[in-house]
């Protein structure tokens, strides 16, 4: 199995557009599979009673490998946090005040790959739904979408790109944008 089929299993939660690319099923957002431990964090900007409006979620990953990574949140209220995947459709987010349940479609959208230069990219869409929330975010709902754009270089040997080792370079952004209610 090569190296990208192999973390591309792991990718399936944490960049399940590229599972497409692949050939991999139960393709899930990139970001979504984000889980570890709490960055360090500004403290977050409380909400107010019955608040509505947009919130946005960012998260960001360089590695193909890792499991971790951060959320901010910013918009009805501010927070970072990490992201936990609980299934290929739903996850947690936990920010230092709270916990935010949601649920996300698999990613839909071009992908490609170019067998010259080596580069995978991927500009795909999702929608997504704030299901429960505990503590400051007790209450919480929405929905809304997300857009999620993936670079990965593979690896070049005897001028061919190569599946088999690790990838030269990986990118991951998924931000998304949710009408809320708090």
């Amino acid at each position: 199995m090569s190296y990208i089929r192999r973390i591309g299993r792991i990718a399936c939660v944490l960049a399940g557009l590229v599972c497409a690319w692949l050939g991999l099923a139960a393709a899930a957002p990139a970001a979504i599979a984000l889980s570890g431990i709490v960055p360090a964090t500004a403290a977050p900007r409380a909400a107010t009673a019955a608040a509505s409006g947009i919130e946005q979620f960012r998260f960001m990953s360089t590695s193909a490998t890792s499991n971790t990574g951060p959320v901010i949140a910013r918009g009805v209220f501010t927070a970072g946090g990490v992201e936990i995947v609980t299934s290929n459709t739903t996850g947690i987010f936990k920010f230092p005040n709270g916990t935010i349940k949601f649920s996300f479609s698999p990613p839909t959208g071009p992908t490609s790959f170019n067998p010259r230069t080596c580069l995978f990219t991927a500009n795909v869409h999702g929608t997504n739904k704030l299901l429960s929330g505990t503590g400051r975010y007790a209450g919480i709902s929405g929905h809304g979408t997300y857009q999620q754009n993936v670079l990965i270089v593979v690896p070049r040997s005897h001028g061919k790109c190569h599946q088999t080792k690790p990838p030269v370079a990986f990118e991951n952004l998924v931000i998304g944008v949710v009408p809320v209610h708090l």
